[in-house]
């Protein structure tokens, strides 16, 4: 079962990669936790990967598409 913690670590992350301004509660919310600014750093940035990612493959596909129209 995940702890608290882990449980912000991965909001903060899943937030960062939706593009949601709900990692300012979770950021906050991290804080009260006491959970180290390094993890926080870290779930931002696998946050950030997952993004970059997802937004890569939306633009290959979007380049694909056009191929089409």
């Amino acid at each position: 079962m995940l702890d608290s913690k882990m449980k912000e670590l991965i909001a903060i992350g899943a937030s960062v990669a939706c593009n949601c301004p709900c990692v300012k509660y979770h950021t906050g919310k991290s804080k009260e936790l006491n959970i180290e600014p390094e993890l926080v750093k870290q779930a931002v940035d696998a946050g950030k990967m997952v993004r970059k990612g997802a937004a890569r493959q939306m633009d290959e596909l979007l380049e694909n598409m056009s191929k089409e129209w």
